[in-house]
């Protein structure tokens, strides 16, 4: 997604985008998802090796929407009191207070989420699924809007404990992070040596969630949802596109999870871009982020060192994309 030099002052998300791209040079993939995932009420899970801004560009954002920040670092010692709170016995008054740990925020980061154990993976499940979490028998609402960016480091694999399917399933986007190019590493460098600049607070909280609910009127023809499953599909039987010799490499195809976020991500896509209305591109660009983590690769595909990646492109090439009539509630939307 390319982004104005100077951003049009109707469209507040797009003036986000600017602010966030001052401080952050060169991720213009990761802040475009990151906006998705906000409008689209999702989560995201990025992988990537240190150093690539993650961290970064998640803090700046909530910056620029004037939300709340927290991020958690996830070892092996930690317990799941740490991320959603204790109750504590007061000697005083002789009751238990409730001390509310630090998932009560708008934007969380979960660093590293692969090296805490399992029973620390699901005290955050319930956070991200229910927005809530239960203490005692107490539930307490976390703040709205609220997104989870969890991170994981490909490189080590000693003392990790890889999410579980059904974890891995609750995130609306994966996305791969990779290294800057030659000309903006030296951007990077050249910002980060330099007096950093101070993040301006562009929309409030309560302008993103009434951008929320504009997101929702955004419209979906049914034969792009219809082209949303087809491809979900595909990943379960190759073979109904013509693509059976893929059957070796997949062990469990995508859930229909996948469907449909694929249509809730690209509806949040088209109003990014300016549109009320979704077309096929916006879900066939969104359909690796959506669809990569759901995918159960086989013993075969690791010996041949077949990626999730490789395996939807095959299927995006062989499935037509719909022809998708311009609705007359999609010509007078309101951009952003």
């Amino acid at each position: 997604m390319e982004f104005s030099a100077k951003p049009n002052s109707d469209k507040p998300m797009e003036r986000v985008l600017y602010e966030v791209k001052k401080i952050i040079v060169g991720q213009d993939n990761l802040l475009e998802r990151l906006i998705v995932a906000l409008l689209a009420r999702g989560h995201i899970l990025v992988e990537g090796v240190p150093g690539l801004a993650k961290t970064m560009a998640i803090k700046t954002l909530a910056g620029a929407i004037g939300g709340q920040f927290q991020r958690i670092q996830f070892t092996p010692d930690l317990v799941p009191a740490d991320l959603i709170g204790t109750r504590i016995y007061n000697q005083k008054s002789g009751e238990f207070n409730t001390s509310l740990g630090p998932v009560f925020t708008n934007l969380l980061l979960a660093d590293e989420i692969n090296r805490a154990p399992a029973k620390v993976q699901s005290a955050l499940l319930e956070v991200m699924q229910e927005r809530q979490v239960t203490i005692g028998r107490e539930s307490h609402k976390v703040p709205n809007p609220f997104l989870v960016m969890a991170t994981q480091n490909p490189i080590e694999s000693e003392g990790t404990y890889p999410l579980p399917e059904a974890q891995v399933d609750r995130f609306m986007l994966k996305v791969l992070v990779g290294y800057p190019s030659q000309t903006e590493e030296f951007v990077i460098v050249e910002r980060m040596t330099s007096a950093v600049q101070a993040v301006q607070r562009i929309v409030s909280t309560e302008d993103l969630l009434a951008l929320q609910k504009e997101v929702d009127d955004v419209y979906v023809d049914p034969s792009l949802m219809e082209y949303a499953v087809k491809l979900v599909t595909a990943t379960r039987q190759p073979q109904s596109v013509g693509q059976g010799d893929l059957a070796q490499y997949l062990t469990f195809g995508a859930s229909p999870r996948a469907s449909i976020n694929l249509i809730l991500a690209a509806r949040a896509l088209a109003f990014l871009r300016g549109r009320g209305y979704a077309l096929p591109q916006d879900v066939s660009d969104l359909a690796l982020d959506v669809i990569r983590h759901r995918l159960v690769l086989s013993y075969e595909a690791l010996a041949d060192n077949v990626t999730s990646d490789e395996l939807l492109k095959r299927i995006l090439a062989v499935v037509p994309q719909p022809e998708v009539p311009l609705h007359e509630r999609a010509y007078s939307r309101p951009q952003l």
